[in-house]
């Protein structure tokens, strides 16, 4: 299988309306799923965390870097993705793309493995408030551990090629292009030569890719926080989105019209490949 067609097959698995209170059936499938697919390549952690007296789980996978024995201690590169939805949407964009892509990443690091040591998380609860990540970014800061990058996956299968696809927050449109048919770097200021670097490796495996520095945890323009990423912000770490922009061009969001058939799995593919590429060179 390409990597279009194993998207496309993790996508399969993963849509389908898994809110983790009224599509509990659903939403333990693509936890079994995602606990299966990251096991392929290491031991999985079940990290469990509180809400509201209720257990959710995030899933972690580490891997090593390349030189185990001279690069002892070097900070991790975290990658996250939500898999929970919100209630009534089989969540294909929203963040199914996400989840498929992490997998993804998880098979090429695994078998190329990166300088950094890499963690790769599937969060669950972002869509009651990031719950998973946030409990994830506190234990971080709680055992005073560095991090190299936090990257989140948030919604990366949308594309219109069409003028004026594309819509901003306030202010932001006189500078970006009007057609959705990129895809987004979104980090806080401590991230800008990532983005630039990442930016630059993404477009030049031919997929379009924009970025927006964002100052003071993203509190001015608060559409910049919508993701895993925040939590990371907030304790002080350097992170960035990844994101097709969610409803800002996408009609679909949470809606129960969020299917595999309005994604565009080359887009996708294109995003999956660039990110594969760009995060070799952080």
């Amino acid at each position: 299988m390409n990597l279009k067609e194993r998207l496309h097959s993790h996508l399969i698995q993963i849509v389908r309306d898994r809110n983790p209170y009224l599509a509990s059936q659903g939403h333990f499938y693509a936890q079994q799923y995602i606990r299966e697919q990251l096991a392929q390549w290491g031991t999985v952690e079940i990290d469990d965390f509180s809400v509201r007296g209720r257990i959710h789980h995030n899933f972690i996978l580490d891997l090593p870097p390349f030189d185990q024995a001279s690069k002892k201690g070097l900070p991790p590169i975290v990658i996250g993705a939500h898999y929970d939805t919100v209630p009534g949407t089989p969540g294909a964009d929203d963040n199914a793309t996400g989840v498929a892509v992490l997998l993804e990443l998880a098979r090429h690091i695994a078998s190329r493995p990166l300088k950094y040591p890499v963690q790769l998380v599937a969060f669950d609860m972002e869509e009651y408030g990031c719950f998973g990540s946030s409990h994830h970014a506190a234990k971080y800061k709680q055992q005073q551990e560095s991090i190299r990058l936090m990257i989140s996956l948030e919604m990366l299968g949308y594309c219109n090629h069409n003028p004026n696809s594309q819509s901003y927050p306030a202010g932001l449109k006189y500078f970006y292009p009007n057609s959705g048919n990129f895809i987004a770097l979104i980090g806080n200021l401590r991230t800008v030569p990532d983005m630039i670097n990442l930016s630059g490796k993404i477009r030049k495996s031919g997929q379009p890719c924009e970025w927006l520095p964002v100052p003071n945890r993203g509190l001015i323009v608060a559409d910049t926080r919508r993701s895993d990423h925040a939590p990371f912000w907030d304790n002080d770490y350097p992170a960035i989105m990844v994101t097709d922009t969610a409803n800002m061009r996408n009609p679909h969001y949470h809606q129960e019209s969020d299917r595999i058939e309005t994604l565009d799995l080359d887009f996708l593919a294109g995003v999956c490949q660039g990110l594969v590429e760009a995060i070799r060179y952080i």
